[in-house]
């Protein structure tokens, strides 16, 4: 990634189809999609203010950057959009898709990780979040239980890198998404 501005600069490739819609969507409907990539306003904000994107690439680093300067409370905001690991949100296509190495697991599986997760829960008070996508049920308990003897600043920051993971998986849906939303 480069140290220039997300801004377009005219001698960069075009956007595709589904970031020029990002672009030139009205503020309100921007706003709305960025909310369901991440739940942080603060975040949203900034990646919305440095709009016009040239390329994915030049919209991931300016969310990399927004979710750098996220405070604790803007974390905890964001982190509050994510259902808990093996419990999807109901009739939300993405929960579902993003933890799809969980629908397979066996019922002792499940209720292990119910268990970390409640745990975790208990000891850093949000719930347990990782980049879930491509991960088994396994490798999602195997991480939940190195990182519950982390110390809250330990993990505020893995949490921070996880995030920044999910908003680029769904910043990339919506920089490339067909048709009419941004």
């Amino acid at each position: 990634m480069s140290s220039s501005s997300p801004r377009s600069t005219g001698d960069t490739p075009e956007p595709t189809p589904g970031l020029t819609r990002f672009n030139t969507a009205d503020d309100t409907t921007a706003r709305a999609a960025l909310h369901e990539v991440c739940a942080s306003r603060a975040w949203g904000s900034k990646v919305l203010a440095q709009r016009t994107y040239a390329t994915t690439d030049a919209l991931f680093a300016a969310s990399d950057a927004a979710m750098a300067e996220l405070t604790a409370e803007d974390l905890a905001e964001a982190m509050a959009g994510h259902p808990p690991i093996g419990r999807p949100k109901p009739g939300d296509p993405t929960s579902h898709r993003e933890q799809s190495g969980m629908s397979g697991a066996s019922e002792a599986l499940k209720a292990e990780m119910l268990e970390l997760n409640l745990a975790y829960q208990e000891k850093f008070g949000h719930v347990f979040l990782i980049c879930a996508s491509g991960r088994t049920g396994e490798q999602m308990r195997d991480a939940v239980r190195n990182r519950i003897d982390n110390t809250p600043e330990q993990e505020r920051e893995i949490v921070r890198g996880e995030l920044g993971k999910i908003n680029r998986i769904r910043l990339t849906r919506i920089a490339h998404a067909e048709g009419d939303a941004p």
